[in-house]
């Protein structure tokens, strides 16, 4: 059976438009840390052909062959890679805040959570097609099965949200271990027992970190009067908060939004990115697309998001390998959690993660490993009989 091409030209032009925006939306960090004018262009179009060819080569792979291989040396590669970050020599790592997320390579940096992300859902999908059935099960036996997941999780969380102070990146893979279990055929009790326990864990890890803290008052105090503005006087007294700085950040990502209306200001004619956001080729990539392209661009964009989405949920959908199905689902819930966390985020919903958009944030090592993503299922897709 042939490849599904769709998936292949759309990912293509998410590409392609991730690189054109790296050019567009690095008209002023370019000039502030003095690089050239195509520094971010020329390191996003290397790692965006070099995607599309990855693309292309894992999809011309036989899946019965190969995709279990592949898989299993994404996840072991990369979570050794991510253990041992921490303890490598300043020389070796990109520091953030205290907080190593990046291998310095030569010319560029790796960050191994992206792929292992990558990894993790593969190793989800291959286990849980062995260790889960469908059917009447006690509670307690269930809490049994999926134990060692909770221990395996807990050392992810330590790895991530700790040692790299990521909460984001937790919350979707913690989004993609509950929903993948429960499609692999867990009960609803447990799935509800999860979800219960991971917004615990969620809700400990805010509170643990005053940075994080710092972003949630931040946040709240930007949509406070709205939600406010449905509660009681005496009820919605005592959860006002007064800050003395202004979320800029939320604030000049209203502004972008605002300022593209229908048919936004022009590529390249944006002002946003003029210092008002300095992340705007990255986190806030998005509020830059709808400032320069409006409504319309945006709406292409999603819209793009979406028939990905889709024809991937079709392939799950449709793919008689138990294995191959859940790692399809994975997929869609990585780019899809990914998508709306950041969308949530730049529009105020919910507090800034620091999330990427695939394949549009500026970062080789996020749209590389997206992308593999993309090559394995396409791989598989050669399975599916439509």
């Amino acid at each position: 059976m042939a490849t599904d091409k769709t998936i292949f030209f759309v990912t293509v032009t998410l590409i392609v438009v991730g690189i054109v925006f790296s050019l567009s939306l690095s008209a002023f960090i370019v000039q502030k840390y003095e690089y050239s004018d195509l520094f971010f262009f020329t390191r996003q179009f290397t790692v965006g052909m070099l995607s599309i060819f990855v693309i292309w080569v894992i999809s011309r792979l036989n899946p019965d062959k190969h995709f279990n291989i592949l898989g299993f040396s994404i996840f072991f590669i990369f979570l050794a890679l991510m253990t041992i970050m921490h303890f490598l020599p300043p020389s070796y790592v990109v520091e953030v805040g205290g907080a190593k997320r990046w291998i310095k390579l030569p010319m560029s940096s790796l960050a191994p959570v992206e792929f292992f992300k990558v990894g993790f859902i593969f190793f989800l999908a291959w286990s849980f097609s062995r260790k889960i059935e469908p059917g009447v099960v006690r509670l307690r036996d269930e809490f049994l099965i999926f134990l060692p997941y909770v221990m395996a999780f807990g050392v992810v969380v330590y790895l991530i949200a700790i040692m790299q102070n990521d909460i984001g990146q937790v919350i979707v893979l913690g989004t993609s271990l509950a929903v993948m279990a429960f499609m692999a055929g867990a009960s609803t009790r447990l799935f509800m027992f999860s979800m219960l326990g991971a917004t615990t864990v969620f809700i400990i890890a805010i509170v643990g970190s005053e940075h994080r803290v710092a972003r949630v008052i931040s946040w709240w105090s930007n949509t406070q009067n709205f939600i406010l503005s449905f509660l009681p006087e005496s009820i919605s007294d005592r959860l006002r908060v007064d800050v003395s700085e202004a979320p800029y950040q939320i604030s000049n990502s209203f502004y972008a939004i605002k300022n593209g209306g229908f048919l936004g200001q022009g590529l390249g004619d944006g002002t946003i990115k003029l210092g008002y956001l300095t992340e705007v080729h990255t986190d806030f990539v998005l509020a830059g697309i709808a400032e320069e392209l409006g409504l319309v661009g945006i709406f292409f964009v999603v819209s793009l998001f979406f028939i990905l989405i889709f024809r991937i949920l079709k392939i799950a959908n449709r793919c008689d390998n138990k294995t191959h199905s859940l790692f399809a689902l994975g997929v869609v819930l990585l780019i899809g959690t990914s998508l709306f966390i950041n969308s949530y985020g730049i529009t105020g919903i919910t507090p800034i993660k620091g999330i990427a958009v695939p394949f549009l944030s500026y970062g080789g090592s996020s749209l590389l490993a997206h992308s593999i993503a993309i090559g394995m299922v396409l791989m598989i897709s050669k399975k599916v009989r439509y």
